[in-house]
C-alpha cells in the first residue's frame, strides 16, 4: 500500500502515515456533526424548538465566543499534552452533549449546549489535528496532506449527512412526524460521535504526531511575531465568513426557490462527496503551483459564482441552474478550505509552533463565528423574503473580495522573503 500511495506522488513519510491522516480527518468530521447539524434541517430545527432566525444564529455566536477563547488556550494545550487524549476526550464529550439534547431544552439551555460544545469540539480539538496533519506528512507534501485530510473528511461528513438523511425519514414515518425525526439525527449524531472517540483512543498513537520539541509558554511571544500567522489568520477570517455562510444556501433553496427540506438535506450529503474529490486535487494543484495562488484562484471563482445566484429567478425553475453553480462553489471552496492551512509550510512556520500558531490563527480567523450567524438572521427576520437573503449574499461577495485582496499581499510577502533569503545567501 505504501508503494502505491508514493506512485500517485505522495512522499515517503506520508505514505507510511497515510492511514493515521484519515483517521485525524474522520475525528475531525464527525465532531462537527452535532454542533452544525441545525443548518442541514434549518426549517425543521426552527420550528420544532419554536426559535426566529435570529435565535439560531446566537446559537452560532455562542460558539464563537466560546470557540475563540478555546482555540487560544487550546493550540497551547496541543503543543504539550497527547494529543490521543485531547481527540479522544473533545469527541466523547461532544457525543454526550448530544444526548443532552434530547432532553426538553428550552432556548436557554440550548445555549448551554451549544456552549458547551464550543469547548468540547473546539478548544484544542482543532489545533491537534492541524499539528498532526503537518508532523505526519513531509514538507514536499503539505497541499496534499491537507487535501487528503479535508477530502477524508468530507468522505466522513458525507457519509454522516447521508446516515442522518436516512435517520430523519426513519424518524419521521408514515405520518411525517419531523420532530421525531430530529430526535432520531440527533441520537444517530451522538452515538457516531462517541463511538469515532473511542476508535481515536484504540487507534492513535502518540508517538508519531510528537514533535521533536515541545513549545514553551515563553515561546508564544515567537509565534506572535511571525507575520506569517497574522496573514493566514486574516485569509481564514474571510474563508471562515463563506464556510458559515454556506449554510444559507439550504433555506435560500427550499424558503425563496421553493426546493423540499429532502432536497436540501440530499444536496448537503452529495456536496460532500464532491468536496472530498476537489480537496485533494486542489492539494496537487497547491504543491504545484503554489499555495497562494491556488487560494486567489477559488477566491475569486467563489465570489463570481455566489454573485451568479443572486441574478437567478426565484421560482422552481431556477433550483437545476441553482445547484451547478452552487456545486462549482463548493468545488472551490473545498480547495480553499483546505490549503489555507498549507499556507503554515509555505509561509515557513516552525513545525514544533504548529498547534499554538493553528491557536492563534483559528482565534483570528474564526472571529465569523460569533457575528456572521446573528448578522444573517437579523438580515433575513427584519428583510422577509428574497431582500434579507440578496442583502447577506452581497456581504459574501464582498467577503471573498477581501479575501482575495489579502492573498495577494501574501503572495508579495512570498516574494520578499524569498528575494531576501536569495540575498542573505549570496
Amino acid at each position: 500500500m505504501q508503494k502505491l500511495l508514493q506512485k500517485i506522488g505522495l512522499g515517503e513519510k506520508m505514505s507510511r502515515n497515510f492511514w493515521a491522516i484519515l483517521t485525524v480527518a474522520f475525528g475531525g468530521a464527525i465532531i462537527y456533526g452535532l454542533p452544525y447539524f441545525r443548518f442541514d434541517y434549518y426549517d425543521v430545527y426552527l420550528e420544532t424548538y419554536h426559535l426566529t432566525n435570529t435565535q439560531m444564529g446566537v446559537f452560532g455566536s455562542v460558539l464563537g465566543i466560546f470557540g475563540m477563547i478555546s482555540y487560544l488556550f487550546g493550540g497551547i494545550v496541543a503543543d504539550r499534552f497527547s494529543t490521543r487524549m485531547i481527540l479522544t476526550v473533545s469527541l466523547i464529550g461532544t457525543g454526550l452533549g448530544g444526548f443532552a439534547h434530547l432532553l426538553p431544552l428550552n432556548y436557554t439551555a440550548l445555549l448551554c449546549l451549544y456552549a458547551f460544545w464550543g469547548i468540547s469540539s473546539l478548544f484544542a480539538f482543532w489545533p491537534a489535528c492541524v499539528k498532526a496533519v503537518r508532523i505526519l506528512s513531509g514538507s514536499g507534501d503539505q497541499g496534499k496532506a491537507f487535501g487528503f485530510f479535508e477530502g477524508g473528511r468530507g468522505i466522513g461528513a458525507a457519509l454522516m449527512a447521508m446516515g442522518a438523511v436516512v435517520a430523519f425519514r426513519i424518524g419521521i414515518g408514515q405520518i411525517d412526524n419531523q420532530a421525531q425525526g430530529m430526535k432520531y439525527v440527533i441520537i444517530y449524531y451522538s452515538v457516531l460521535t462517541i463511538l469515532m472517540g473511542i476508535l481515536a483512543f484504540l487507534t492513535v498513537k502518540d508517538g508519531k504526531m510528537e514533535a521533536s520539541d515541545r513549545i514553551s509558554f515563553k515561546g508564544i511571544g515567537q509565534v506572535l511575531k511571525l507575520p506569517a500567522v497574522w496573514i493566514i489568520g486574516f485569509v481564514t477570517f474571510c474563508n471562515y465568513v463563506f464556510t458559515l455562510s454556506l449554510y444559507y444556501f439550504t433555506p435560500y433553496a427550499t424558503g425563496i426557490l421553493g426546493a423540499t427540506v429532502t432536497f436540501a438535506a440530499t444536496l448537503a450529503a452529495l456536496k460532500r462527496w464532491l468536496g472530498t474529490v476537489s480537496s485533494v486535487a486542489g492539494g496537487y494543484m497547491s504543491d504545484r503551483i503554489g499555495t497562494g495562488k491556488t487560494i486567489l484562484i477559488s477566491f475569486l471563482i467563489m465570489a463570481a459564482g455566489t454573485a451568479g445566484i443572486l441574478l437567478l429567478p426565484t421560482n422552481a425553475k431556477s433550483i437545476i441552474a441553482f445547484t451547478v453553480i452552487f456545486m462549482i462553489i463548493y468545488i472551490f471552496y473545498s480547495v480553499n478550505y483546505a490549503q489555507t492551512w498549507a499556507m503554515m509550510d509555505e509561509g515557513a512556520i516552525p513545525e514544533k509552533y504548529s498547534g499554538t500558531a493553528a491557536g492563534i490563527i483559528s482565534t483570528v480567523g474564526y472571529l465569523p463565528e460569533i457575528f456572521v450567524s446573528v448578522m444573517a438572521g437579523i438580515m433575513i427576520d427584519q428583510n422577509p423574503g428574497v431582500g434579507g437573503y440578496r442583502q447577506f449574499f452581497g456581504f459574501m461577495i464582498g467577503m471573498l473580495l477581501l479575501g482575495a485582496v489579502i492573498t495577494v499581499v501574501w503572495i508579495r510577502f512570498l516574494k520578499k522573503n524569498n528575494a531576501n533569503t536569495t540575498n542573505q545567501e549570496a
